[in-house]
């Protein structure tokens, strides 16, 4: 634990939430030059979900909000931390409208964007205000659209992501007690911006005059890149987290990592030499959902008792930006909500 700390975030509450469309391998066989065994070999995914037409993320975090507000048994907070690469709008952020369709009333209220990145990122603003003493609890949400920004003829990416939302919730405790949260590492390198992007809508391509392509409107990954930056970054950021944790390898019981791929959870959990049976995975019911990923792998794993209490749990987190993150924590006796199932 940070000696330096005396006053810590305690995760009080989490929950996950999925909509119920679903997108199998054999429809995206039916459409796109794919297959079942390719994607499943490829990125460990079986079917991912989508939001009906007319939803957007607002809906789906106030879902998962309301249900990790249950979950910590509260009815208020003093802020709302919205991670998101999928916001309502370019501006406002969705984060007030959250709050306020959760009846939660003025409170403090942003949007995060570091994409995959996102959910370790609004953790990690919702210790610092709980430190700082600006707030007693905090609810933190990973919710996407992914599916509205997706090019569903592009097979590279319509295969991987889906829609969802995951919450927790925070409250001012203990360092020493179950569930507070421990050190957090996060870092970025811009150099490598290209790599995840959406070229068009923001100011950098409205400033030009210039009409973007129609696929620029769409989400862009150089996967390849992606998978060797994603591994080497979660497993340095995981073991610094490790370092300052006074953990080693061996005390990890389970390994969170963001759900993007199966393979790269796999391949970091190698590298760190955490065993494989105490990798936590629902990316074959959900596929990448971004930065929803962790907390409804956290509520998933909880409901289904993968996840119990005293464990000690490392997360690690990689996105677009690139961005990254990791954290640790014990993980305390509560009761998740995961308002959903999976096919068998």
């Amino acid at each position: 634990m940070d000696k330096h700390r005396t006053r810590a975030a305690v995760l009080a509450g989490v929950a996950g939430h999925v909509p119920p469309g679903t997108v199998t391998n054999a429809e995206l066989e039916a459409r796109l030059d794919t297959t079942d065994e390719w994607i499943r070999s490829r990125t460990g995914i079986a079917e991912r979900h989508t939001v009906p037409p007319g939803t957007a993320t607002r809906e789906l975090a106030v879902e998962a909000g309301r249900l990790a507000l249950k979950s910590a048994g509260r009815d208020s907070v003093d802020a709302v931390v919205l991670a998101t690469a999928t916001p309502d709008r370019l501006c406002p952020a969705t984060a007030p409208e959250v709050a306020a369709a959760l009846g939660l009333g003025p409170v403090a209220a942003h949007d995060v964007a570091a994409v995959c990145a996102g959910f370790l990122y609004a953790l990690s603003s919702g210790v610092g205000a709980i430190a700082a003493g600006f707030a007693e609890q905090v609810l933190v949400i990973g919710a996407e659209t992914f599916s509205a920004i997706v090019d569903p003829e592009d097979r590279n990416t319509a295969v991987i992501f889906g829609d969802a939302a995951g919450a927790v919730v925070l409250r001012a405790g203990d360092p020493d007690e179950p569930g507070a949260i421990g050190p957090i590492r996060l870092g970025s390198d811009g150099t490598h911006s290209d790599l995840i992007q959406i070229p068009a809508g923001g100011a950098r391509q409205r400033s030009t005059g210039t009409v973007p392509e129609a696929s620029d409107h769409h989400l862009q990954m150089q996967g390849r890149k992606v998978y060797r930056h994603a591994k080497e970054r979660m497993t340095q950021a995981a073991l610094d987290v490790l370092e300052r944790s006074g953990w080693t390898v061996e005390d990890v019981d389970r390994l969170a990592t963001h759900q993007a791929n199966a393979r790269i959870s796999e391949a970091v959990a190698d590298e760190l030499g955490v065993p494989r049976d105490r990798v936590l995975s629902n990316i074959e019911h959900v596929g990448n959902t971004s930065a929803a990923s962790l907390p409804l792998l956290l509520a998933d794993s909880a409901t289904e008792g993968r996840l119990r209490p005293d464990d000690r749990v490392l997360l690690a987190a990689f996105g677009g930006g690139l961005a990254w993150g990791a954290a640790s924590l014990t993980w305390p006796d509560v009761t998740a909500f995961a308002a959903h199932t999976y096919r068998g």
